[in-house]
């Protein structure tokens, strides 16, 4: 259709976001000529000057490759271009004028939609667009999803306007446009400030607020807790570790080594590690400290894994070496500096000596296994609770950072 529109101003009320129904002022005075033009007869203030194309529909239209285009940071022009080249034109039979509209009208209802999904409960409830509940998902979905790349460049950083100023660079190294890196860290940040100092389960506390699914959820609390502990993953023998890597230990350590896991009335309960366990760490000293229980501890484990492991004669002579890195780690996470260096330090104390020595994954696993359950024989040794909160979880943090 085309509505002839007066040249000293547009008589109708608001039309609405794109997408939405459109209301005529003058319904009763429009007329549909032969040609199909709806016209509006001349009158005070109306002038027929010109026309303007307009859709009238009810169902908010969402094209999710366009949708993609747009979170990925590319301009109209870049996104147009994009989308000829996947063959859109030839698929139906648009013209390139068209193309350029229909993408900059979803450019436009997703700026309008940007500000509802900074809080995903408010894209619930509105009446603006109306968007079916399937789509809602997708739309928050794939907004908060975010770049493995970009992830593994911030993860553990101060979120903060100084790592903000980062962006640049990692876009450089990256290949990932600016505007992307900003909606990922504005993202990160946004989810930070929302439940950091929320009481209850981390990952709950994400899922009730910003309604993402379970997985990008245990994603997401892992970022505030590598932000909130400001745990190191930027230095160079970290670098083959994988956001999922870091992740599947913060997963790990929330469960286990935070107030949450032992209390869950407390406040920032799956934020903040448990002070008082860090403290108490200190006691497992004596394990490598008291040379008969580290000897005692010695036998045990090398009698058990006797004929059982292919590097039993490097297990036995680093063993000492392997058990001080081990619990020294562990006494030093009273210190703020020590608790960042954590990966830093497992993986110089404990996974690039096994890896020397070309230990195959099962045979870390069995050691660690043995190495665990065996303190449970030092009749000298009276922290068993202690050792296995602490063990418990290292043991599945230095299998998944122990990459062959």
């Amino acid at each position: 259709r085309k509505w002839s529109l007066s040249g000293s101003g547009c008589p109708e009320p608001n039309l609405g976001a794109p997408g939405s129904s459109l209301q005529a002022a003058r319904p009763a005075r429009a007329v549909l000529a032969p040609n199909g033009a709806l016209r509006l007869p001349p009158g005070p203030g109306v002038a027929m000057t010109s026309e303007l194309d307009i859709f009238v529909g009810n169902t908010t239209l969402i094209d999710e490759d366009v949708y993609r285009l747009w979170l990925d940071g590319y301009s109209v022009s870049d996104a147009v271009a994009l989308r000829v080249r996947s063959g859109i034109l030839e698929q139906t039979g648009a013209t390139a004028a068209v193309l350029q509209s229909d993408t900059m009208d979803h450019y436009r209802t997703f700026h309008m939609l940007e500000r509802l999904l900074h809080a995903p409960p408010k894209l619930l409830h509105q009446l603006i667009f109306q968007i079916p509940p399937s789509r809602q998902a997708l739309l928050i979905e794939r907004y908060y999803a975010f770049d493995e790349a970009f992830v593994r460049e911030v993860l553990g950083k101060k979120l903060s306007k100084g790592t903000k100023k980062d962006l640049d660079d990692i876009s450089t190294k990256t290949g990932i446009t600016l505007k992307s890196c900003r909606r990922q860290f504005d993202n990160f940040k946004r989810v930070f400030k929302v439940v950091e100092e929320m009481r209850g389960s981390l990952v709950d506390n994400i899922q009730q607020h910003f309604l993402l699914s379970d997985r990008l959820a245990r994603d997401y609390a892992a970022i505030v807790f590598f932000a909130n502990n400001r745990f190191e993953t930027g230095k160079k023998k970290l670098q083959y570790l994988s956001f999922g890597d870091f992740a599947y230990c913060a997963e790990l350590m929330i469960q286990n080594w935070t107030l949450g896991a032992v209390d869950s009335q407390v406040d920032d309960m799956d934020v903040d590690l448990d002070k008082e366990f860090l403290q108490d760490l200190k006691e497992l000293k004596m394990l490598v400290a008291d040379k008969d229980l580290l000897d005692l501890h010695k036998s045990l484990v090398c009698t058990a894994l006797r004929g059982k492991l292919g590097v039993f004669s490097e297990m036995e002579a680093n063993f000492k070496n392997l058990s001080r890195g081990l619990v020294n780690v562990a006494a030093k996470l009273t210190h703020n500096k020590d608790v960042r260096d954590l990966f830093v330090d497992l993986v110089e104390k404990f996974v690039e000596p096994c890896r020397s020595d070309h230990w195959p994954l099962s045979d870390v696993r069995v050691f660690l296994n043995q190495y665990s359950a065996s303190v449970h024989s030092l009749d000298g040794f009276r922290h068993q609770a202690l050792w296995d909160r602490y063990m418990g979880t290292l043991r599945g943090c230095l299998l998944r950072l122990y990459h062959e």
